[in-house]
């Protein structure tokens, strides 16, 4: 789907009043130039049961009559408690509706809203923002078209404004956003059979074109550097594991060491010769999820060309079973030297993580780095498909991250780390263990297990996304499937702590 800004002078066929719950922000003059299609509206409007509040749509459709439009009123509640992403919401809720009207291009006229902290033009920013992600489909792999695909399809939105060249420039940061989130998405949606570590490598080889320096290490260059824990995962496949890294130098005369992201890309997880159930298995293929939100940022930094220098490391493996399999009470080394017995061979996402997160310290001299990492099923026990899990060594990158993700709405929780989860870990024959035998805490140990492969004067960050990078029911910016969480927060936060 296309969006253009173009003047006002084109005539709206959409016109779209926020209304807030005392039904007080609606300039009944700005409805109609037609008394008798205002009057009409406003009767329309008094019948039906709308109430002004958060997320209610009322659609009335002035068909027959010369000039007709459809006007649109949608709830937003009390208005000094919106935020950016509410308007987005807005977007995302109407694109659905204006979806089955049999539209192949419209041109809509957004009203404008009083007592709203938020300027007008990032009103529309962002209204427009979110009926863009809502529109996202994947659909690559369907032969057969489905009933609805034979009917007009909508293919351009246009934003009738007083000053389109002024948002053509906004909206080029909102755009470059949507589409990591869109790149996100498209790998999460990949079959496991066409998106293997090689794969995944090559689809991080498109950035190249956007100015991303991209570069991959193949298992004889790891073995080299020692990365045992990370190659352990992949002894199982047929398909070979694969180190992908990415440099986005946006400031180049900046002194300061780069930030370091490091993605889980486990691109589909039997769990090894522990097995997982048969049941939901499918859902695997998602265990990339770390990789493809890493991947996302990386492309929307670039596309909106991002004042920033970030780096980017991806562990990607298979892990599967076969002759050639990790046992459960193998011991590897790992490339920092300490050695781990991998008492369950389910638990594979930190031993990835463990090498991926030396080599950015190492190679990059990162001292601060984030990562993720859809890493415990315990993590969304406690927090269900509502936030992420935040585990940390710094209160500062924790309350960063936090703040973006309540100006997102991507919302993430602090958990903590300590002395006695460490001790759980302790291993009678090697440095470490990679799970702790005990019961409970399984999301808080898996972090523990993590943070003892950063260094101590490095401020690091994990993000457990396992709840919320996949669902199976639609949200207000996705339809069920993958939702690439974490793009949109990670991207406000680089922008608000690596670009001023």
């Amino acid at each position: 789907m296309i969006v253009n800004f173009i003047s006002k002078k084109v005539s709206p066929n959409f016109k779209i009043f926020f209304i807030n719950k005392n039904k007080k922000n609606l300039n009944y003059h700005n409805i109609s130039s037609n008394s008798e299609i205002k009057k009409n509206i406003i009767n329309s409007l008094s019948k039906r049961n709308f109430n002004g509040n958060l997320g209610e749509i009322c659609h009335i459709e002035t068909a027959g009559l010369k000039n007709s439009f459809n006007t649109v009123f949608i709830g937003i509640g009390d208005e000094k408690d919106l935020e950016s992403y509410n308007f987005q919401y807005f977007g995302g809720l109407l694109f659905p509706f204006i979806e089955t009207l049999q539209y192949k291009e419209i041109n809509i006229d957004i009203g404008n809203v009083s007592k709203v902290r938020l300027s007008y033009d990032n009103i529309i920013s962002n209204f427009v923002s979110g009926m863009h992600l809502k529109s996202y489909s994947f659909k690559k792999y369907k032969k057969n078209k489905e009933p609805n695909d034979n009917a007009k399809k909508l293919t351009a939105i246009n934003i009738l404004v007083t000053n389109p060249g002024k948002f053509k420039k906004l909206f080029v940061s909102f755009n470059a956003v949507t589409e990591g989130v869109f790149f996100s998405r498209d790998l999460l949606h990949e079959p496991p059979n066409v998106l293997n570590p090689v794969n995944l490598a090559s689809r991080a080889k498109e950035l190249t074109k956007y100015n991303v320096k991209v570069n991959i290490l193949d298992e004889k260059k790891m073995r080299q550097l020692g990365m045992g824990a990370l190659l352990g995962v992949g002894m199982g496949s047929a398909n070979p594991s694969r180190l992908i890294t990415l440099e986005w130098n946006g400031n180049p005369s900046s002194k300061k060491p780069p930030l370091g992201l490091v993605g889980k890309g486990v691109t589909f997880d039997t769990g090894g010769y522990s097995l997982k159930p048969s049941s939901g298995m499918e859902e695997m293929k998602m265990d990339m999820g770390g990789s493809a939100l890493v991947l996302g940022v990386m492309k929307a930094l670039a596309l909106r060309k991002s004042k920033s220098n970030v780096v980017a490391v991806i562990g990607a493996v298979e892990n599967m079973v076969s002759s050639n399999a990790q046992r459960p009470s193998d011991i590897v080394k790992s490339m920092s030297g300490q050695t781990i017995e991998v008492l369950n061979t389910d638990a594979e996402g930190r031993l990835v993580l463990a090498d991926a997160l030396w080599y950015c310290q190492e190679k990059y001299k990162v001292k601060k780095m984030i990562n993720f990492a859809t890493l415990t099923g315990a993590i969304i026990v406690a927090l269900g498909n509502f936030y992420a899990g935040l585990f940390s060594n710094s209160d500062k990158l924790s309350e960063d991250l936090t703040k973006s993700g309540k100006l997102t709405d991507e919302k993430i929780w602090r958990f903590p780390l300590g002395k006695e989860y460490d001790d759980l870990l302790n291993c009678d024959i090697a440095d470490v263990k990679n799970i702790t035998g005990t019961g409970g805490a399984g999301s808080i140990t898996a972090a523990q297990f993590l943070k003892r492969f950063v260094k101590k004067d490095v401020e690091w960050a994990h993000l457990d996304i396992a709840g919320v990078t996949w669902l199976n029911k639609d949200l207000p910016l996705s339809k069920k499937g993958g939702t690439a969480f974490g793009v949109r927060l990670i991207d406000n936060y680089i922008s608000n702590n690596y670009e001023k």
